[in-house]
């Protein structure tokens, strides 16, 4: 028998018949009559034919029809395996393959071409890169056993592994524990790990609102005014927060200007009867008084480290009818100007895109820690999203002053400067891009007489570059320093005269109300 032919037939499933050896039905052609077919109807069965292999049986690695190793039968592999350990095959000689590094053709080299029989020897690794695939001969039956099972199990251990060390190498250096980024789709969805930053800042906006609100009154003003057709009854409202448990309220000078009568609303319903204590010379800002103890309180934080782009919350009654509101939104900016309606200017703001409407005057303004940080003051009447605060730490001072029991005043040095920056220091020949340069500007002189700065010997060309230690700069401009003081204080200044460093020492006066 042809060592390539298979070394028994085969049966095929739910026929009485046999293949012979060359995978043909026997000479009848068709089965016997007891249910099988006759020689009218024929029938061709597609079976695989391996080609022959014309090379010796030695050097294949998985069976051969000739005898095996001792105690082995020839013609199949052993029963608890479904391979035999391949024998060593020789290494080809130099020019065997052809130029075009292909394998030369010859038998066929499908793995179903391997015939069965285990072969004696030495196992030896698989024919380097660029060896030829020697061609293997089909096996006779098929093989079962243990190896494959073995392979799968080998596989997923390894896998497991693998993963557990992952596992461990993330969790050692803290990547487990970072939040997950956030993915835009095409659509303009975000996935789900972009909730918890949403929820972070929900969180954020009803701990502020819970902490502040109790505090925020709603202030419903009653008076007259004077027309071409006589007096008039006037009404209006506004907002404020209790800032002390004694009573004491801080709310904008508008809301409470010319008012006859005052009454407070506090969110649990309450009413009380209010008076206003003290305007500032200032800024937009009132104190009023109610005869009460023990009120919600609202705590009061600091407004010099605020950052652009952080949360903020405004509180108030908008339109005078949607009471104790809440809105959110960001900083915007630092350090804005404004001209109001009357042509009064405030300094130093705080702009911010909550909401802010006819109503949240005075209102509060605050942070994600649930501590005031300014007072809602006023908005852009051309546009929307842009409204601004007064910074609370300009308010400090003559809320301190009221709890005392002092009239409302704010600290005077009597000098007129310009902020300088590095645009200033290029057009005048600065040596310097920080500080107040002391000079005269619209018509007002650079010191004015009988002021703190000339009792200081302050000149004009000074350039003062620091209060009390803390840098003049963009961040921090001398007025918005030196509002932060109280009248009779006395403060150290950084100077730079002709180019010299000096210390000078200044005891604000009080600001005249006409200024």
């Amino acid at each position: 028998m042809n060592d390539d032919q298979d070394p028994s037939p085969r049966e095929i499933p739910g026929d009485a018949g046999a293949l012979d050896a060359t995978g043909a039905l026997d000479a009848t052609g068709a089965l016997d009559d007891t249910g099988a077919l006759d020689d009218t109807q024929p029938i061709e069965i597609q079976r695989f034919a391996p080609a022959p292999d014309p090379r010796p049986d030695d050097r294949w690695a998985w069976a051969s029809p000739s005898t095996g190793a001792a105690g082995t039968p020839a013609g199949g592999p052993t029963a608890d395996r479904w391979y035999e350990p391949a024998a060593a095959e020789p290494v080809p000689a130099a020019g065997t393959y052809s130029t075009s590094g292909q394998v030369p053709a010859g038998p066929d080299t499908s793995p179903w071409a391997r015939p069965a029989g285990p072969v004696p020897g030495p196992v030896t690794p698989p024919p380097a890169y660029g060896a030829p695939a020697p061609a293997v001969p089909a096996a006779g039956h098929r093989r079962g056993g243990a190896g494959i099972g073995s392979i799968v199990a080998a596989s997923v251990l390894s896998a497991v592994l693998a993963s557990g060390s992952t596992v461990l190498i993330l969790d050692r250096t803290g990547a487990l524990d970072r939040p997950a980024a956030v993915s835009n789709t095409g659509s303009g969805q975000q996935t789900a790990s972009a909730l918890p930053v949403t929820i972070d800042e929900s969180s954020a906006v009803i701990d502020a609102a819970a902490k502040v609100g109790p505090a925020v009154v709603k202030i419903t003003v009653a008076g007259q005014s004077t027309d071409p057709f006589g007096t008039v009854p006037t009404e209006g409202v506004g907002s404020g927060f209790i800032y002390d448990a004694s009573g004491w309220i801080l709310t904008n000078r508008h809301v409470v200007s010319g008012a006859d009568t005052l009454v407070v609303e506090l969110r649990d319903g309450r009413r009380f009867d209010g008076k206003v204590y003290g305007i500032d010379t200032l800024t937009d800002l009132a104190i009023v008084k109610v005869d009460a103890t023990g009120l919600p309180a609202a705590p009061v934080g600091k407004s010099d480290g605020l950052k652009v782009g952080q949360l903020v919350v405004a509180i108030g009654s908008p339109l005078g009818t949607y009471s104790f509101s809440v809105t959110s939104g960001i900083v915007s900016g630092k350090g804005r100007d404004i001209r109001v309606n009357d042509g009064t200017r405030i300094s130093n703001l705080i702009q911010t895109d909550a909401a802010i409407n006819p109503g949240n005057s005075g209102g509060p303004l605050v942070d994600a820690a649930g501590s005031v940080v300014g007072v809602n003051t006023a908005m852009a009447t051309d546009s929307s999203g842009i409204g601004f605060a007064i910074p609370i730490d300009i308010a400090r001072p003559i809320m301190e002053q009221a709890v005392r029991g002092e009239t409302l005043a704010r600290p005077w040095i009597g000098i007129t400067f310009d902020s300088i920056n590095r645009q200033v220091k290029d057009d005048l020949g600065l040596s310097v891009d920080n500080g107040a340069l002391v000079r005269s500007a619209g018509g007002q002189p650079s010191v004015i007489a009988g002021s703190p700065a000339e009792k200081a010997g302050l000149q004009d060309g000074d350039i003062v570059q620091a209060l009390n230690g803390i840098r003049i700069d963009g961040e921090h401009p001398l007025n918005l320093l030196l509002v932060q003081f109280s009248p009779n204080e006395t403060v150290e200044l950084d100077v730079l005269r002709a180019g010299a460093p000096m210390k000078v020492s200044v005891t604000l006066g009080t600001r005249p109300g006409n200024l």
